[in-house]
């Protein structure tokens, strides 16, 4: 498992510094704070959790170049207590990043559990949401992660000497 201080450090010296981005903790809530002038880009994870730093990098490699120029990439965002039209929403925006974020945890050694974010009301669509994310992984592990998460996974593979990432990661979702 890579502890949280050694994977940030692992990411912004060998990783994110090369795209003028960099990834911190400690913040209430998530926030990804585009470049300004010389200032890198900010992901910024909740307090110091692991698994919302995964979660906030997974959208960073999600996110295109002109979404990257954006604050939190252009996006809406409705906070705990949607509605289900609103998580219904957050359902479709969800499916990629956390599939993402579900490889990143298995390449850290993290347990991953699919995020609803929505504690205070009852929603329809929980399982079918988690089988959407199962798919959506799969997927990428058949056909390919885009650049950046490919990228990404290899840096965390070759830092913990792991030689077959996409071999690793298939063999822990089906045990």
């Amino acid at each position: 498992m890579i502890a949280l201080p050694e994977l940030l450090e692992l990411l912004n010296s060998k990783y994110l510094n090369k795209y003028n981005a960099i990834i911190i903790g400690g913040f209430e809530e998530p926030f990804y704070k585009a470049p300004v002038k010389h200032k890198s880009a900010e992901i910024q994870f909740s307090y110091d959790y692991i698994r919302s730093a995964l979660h906030e990098l997974a959208h960073w490699c999600v996110a295109g170049v002109e979404r990257r120029k954006k604050d939190d990439y252009g996006y809406w965002y409705a906070s705990d207590g949607r509605n289900q039209q609103q998580q219904n929403e957050f359902f479709q925006v969800e499916i990629k990043p956390q599939a993402i974020e579900w490889a990143f945890s298995i390449m850290c050694g993290v347990k991953f559990e699919p995020s609803i974010d929505n504690l205070h009301n009852s929603v329809i669509g929980v399982d079918e949401f988690k089988n959407n994310v199962f798919d959506q992984l799969n997927y990428y592990l058949d056909i390919r992660f885009n650049p950046r998460t490919a990228e990404l996974i290899h840096v965390l593979a070759k830092h913990q000497n792991i030689t077959s990432p996409i071999k690793f990661i298939q063999n822990s979702i089906n045990h």
